[in-house]
Formats: C-alpha cells, sequence, structure tokens
C-alpha cells in the first residue's frame, strides 16, 4: 500500500513552501490545493506530487469544502491535512468534523482554534490559569474612557479579535493611539468595518523583548518536540511578523511554555509568543498561533523538522522526543521583507548601521532561498518584480 498524501493548503507564500520542502525532503507524497495558480509559488517545488486549484474558500466556502473531502474520500489512505495560514486554519476549524471524517487532523474539537486564536477567548482562558496577558478592556464597558486612563494609560492599542479580517482591511495589525480623541477615532473607524476590537495596555520594551516557544503537542496530548526563539527584526516594526529571528534557548519560557500547551488540551502545532516587560521583568503571553510559523526553516535547520513531526505522529508512527534546550547559532531570514524593516529600525534611531551588519554575520535559515530547489525561487522573484513595477507605474 501507498503512503499517506500530506495535503497542504497555501503554497502562494513562504511558510507553505517550507512545510513543503520539509515534507518532500522526507519523502512524503506532497499534493498543494490553492485557489489561484499564479501566485503559488511553492506549488513548482520539485517535491509537489500534484498542485490542484480549488473554489476560494472566502467566496465558496462549501464548494472548497466539498472539493478537499472529494479529494480526500479518493484517496486510498486518510491524507493529512495541513493548512499554513490562518485563513485556511479558520475554514478547517469551521469544517473540523466533517474534515476530519475524511482527514487525518489532530484530536481536537470542532471550534478549538478558532478560541486560542480569538484574543478575547484566549486571554480569558489564561486568566483562569493565572497567566500573565496584557491588561484588556472592552470597547462596550462603562466609563470606557476612566478605566483606560486608570488601568492602562497612554499610549496604548486598539487591537481586533480577528486579525486577519483586520490586517486586510487596514494593512495593519493594531491602531495606536495616544490621546482620548485618537482611541475613539481608532474604535469608529473598526466599526464601520464591521470590526470588533478591544482596547489593551502596551507592554513596555522594544521588539528584541519578544520570544517565541514553539512546540508539538503529540496524541497522547503532551508536549514531544520543542524550542524557543528570540525576536530580533519584525515588520512593520513593533507588532509586525517576524523577519529575522534567532534561535535561542530562554529557560524562562520554556517548561512555562509546555505546562500552558498541556494544561489546556491543546494537540498539534503551536507557538506561544511572550513580551517580557521593561518595567516588571515578567513575561507575558501575547498570542498563539496555531499553524507552521515563519521561521519554520530554522526549526528544521536545528532539528525539529514540525510538519514531518506532524505527519508522523497523525500516521500513527511517532518520532522519538526531542527538546532543544541549547542555543544554535543560526537565524532565519526573510531578506526582501527585513530589508523594509532596516529601513524603518534606522529612520527611528532603534538600530544603527552597524548593529544590523554586525547582525547579519551569522548562518542563516532563509526564507525562501533553497539552491536545491530554485524554481520556487524564480516565481517568488518573478511575482516580486511585478508588484514592484506596479508599484512604479502606480506612482508615476
Amino acid at each position: 500500500m501507498g503512503k499517506h498524501q500530506a495535503v497542504v493548503l497555501g503554497s502562494n507564500y513562504y511558510i507553505g513552501l517550507s512545510t513543503i520542502r520539509c515534507l518532500g525532503k522526507m519523502n512524503v507524497p506532497v499534493t498543494t490545493i490553492d485557489y489561484n495558480k499564479k501566485e503559488a509559488y511553492g506549488s513548482y517545488s520539485k517535491h509537489v506530487a500534484k498542485s490542484l486549484i480549488a473554489p476560494f474558500y472566502k467566496e465558496d466556502p462549501e464548494g472548497f469544502v466539498t472539493y478537499l473531502i472529494e479529494y480526500g474520500k479518493k484517496q486510498e489512505k486518510p491524507p493529512v491535512l495541513i493548512p499554513t495560514a490562518d485563513p485556511y486554519v479558520e475554514i478547517v476549524d469551521r469544517y473540523w468534523d466533517r474534515l476530519k471524517a475524511v482527514y487525518l487532523l489532530p484530536d481536537l474539537s470542532q471550534g478549538y482554534l478558532s478560541a486560542i486564536v480569538d484574543k478575547d477567548r484566549l486571554y480569558a482562558m489564561m486568566k483562569k490559569r493565572d497567566i500573565l496577558v496584557p491588561e484588556t478592556l472592552e470597547v462596550t464597558e462603562e466609563r470606557l474612557f476612566e478605566k483606560v486612563e486608570e488601568q492602562l494609560g497612554y499610549p496604548c492599542v486598539v487591537k481586533p479579535v480577528d486579525s486577519h479580517s483586520f490586517v486586510k482591511t487596514f494593512r495593519k495589525k493594531l491602531f495606536k493611539v495616544h490621546d482620548q480623541k485618537e482611541l475613539i477615532e481608532a474604535i469608529e473607524k473598526s466599526e464601520r468595518q464591521g470590526l470588533s476590537v478591544v482596547v489593551q495596555r502596551i507592554i513596555q520594551g522594544p521588539d528584541t523583548n519578544k520570544y517565541t516557544f514553539d512546540a508539538y503537542v503529540n496524541s497522547e496530548g503532551r508536549v514531544s518536540h520543542c524550542s524557543s526563539f528570540h525576536l530580533l527584526r519584525l515588520y512593520p516594526n513593533d507588532y509586525g511578523a517576524s523577519v529575522y529571528t534567532e534561535h535561542f534557548y530562554n529557560e524562562d519560557i520554556f517548561d512555562y511554555g509546555k505546562k500552558i500547551l498541556e494544561d489546556i488540551g491543546f494537540k498539534g502545532f503551536a507557538e506561544l509568543e511572550f513580551k517580557k516587560d521593561e518595567k516588571n521583568q515578567k513575561y507575558y503571553l501575547m498570542e498563539i498561533n496555531v499553524r507552521i510559523v515563519n521561521f519554520n526553516t530554522l526549526l528544521e535547520k536545528i532539528g525539529l523538522n514540525i510538519p514531518y513531526i506532524l505527519y508522523r505522529d497523525l500516521t500513527g508512527n511517532p518520532l522519538p522526543d526531542r527538546e532543544v534546550r541549547e542555543t544554535k547559532n543560526r537565524v532565519f531570514w526573510y531578506l526582501y521583507e527585513d530589508l523594509w524593516a532596516i529601513k524603518e529600525y534606522l529612520r527611528s534611531g532603534k538600530w544603527t548601521m552597524k548593529q544590523v551588519l554586525g547582525s547579519l554575520m551569522r548562518p542563516k535559515a532563509p526564507a525562501i532561498f533553497d539552491v536545491k530547489d530554485l524554481y520556487p525561487v524564480a516565481k517568488y522573484n518573478q511575482l516580486l518584480l511585478r508588484k514592484m513595477i506596479r508599484k512604479i507605474l502606480k506612482r508615476t
């Protein structure tokens, strides 16, 4: 009998590409499913056995799920389903029970992942367990503006409950507000778009105060593979995505992170993001990502091939446990966005050119480049070139 396939949702971003490569290198047959072949540069990887186009999950969610189910039923063995972007996680979670009848997925209940991604529900869950999270106020609370002054202080941030929809609408992850007038404007702007938001205290400190604990929780509900990382540069600065990250053993969050994931009954891969408060030197849980992360290539380089770990666990042949508790001298690098990030850091004075150049002199785990798999790199560069030409033409 043949092997279980891995069905990767979303090859139009480097997270999907790294997932494909991690599986393909281990001789796992990979099928990619996208809604647009034009931008799915990851589907051109030599590790892809089959590349398919399904109905667009936003315009036709039922059609998309029906397509997945019909494809899964045709396979000799149940495929492992791996969503690599938040929108795919959202729709898979919404139809979890129907998809789990056909695909191999972690043993979770329908709606569980959405509860973790939702900041309101996540923070409520953490508070019950005495886990530090940023102080947050609902915009519907009585005496909101007085409470902001008393409990949060300015500046503070207006953050979305649904991050993906907010970013798509405003091209930013949140609004930073400096007074009551800006706060009112931010709330009204969000409400006009039908987006739910909360007001949150800013955990003091630079981007380099951010750390993550990345872990796989196996079918038994135990953290079997894990390590920690240090975020060095984000794009956009302060509240963006990781574009330059180093592997770093942080003993303060390691066992803390393991306990959180096991205590909430999580299964599968998750990343806990913490920020160390400059004032009280305590670590606050900022969010939990429940899909393969930006620096997946770095995880693989230090010996944690997360997509393959998940694949082996779900197909009933788990790999030996591994915790990486020593710091490895290697960094993840997304060159294109790091150039923009560096520009912002230099302008604000948060980094000097000497510091930037010094940081680059380290072994790297690139986001996209792979000398043994160049076709996706060429397709990505084509897309990037078109994007730059469109920007130039728009300006002129």
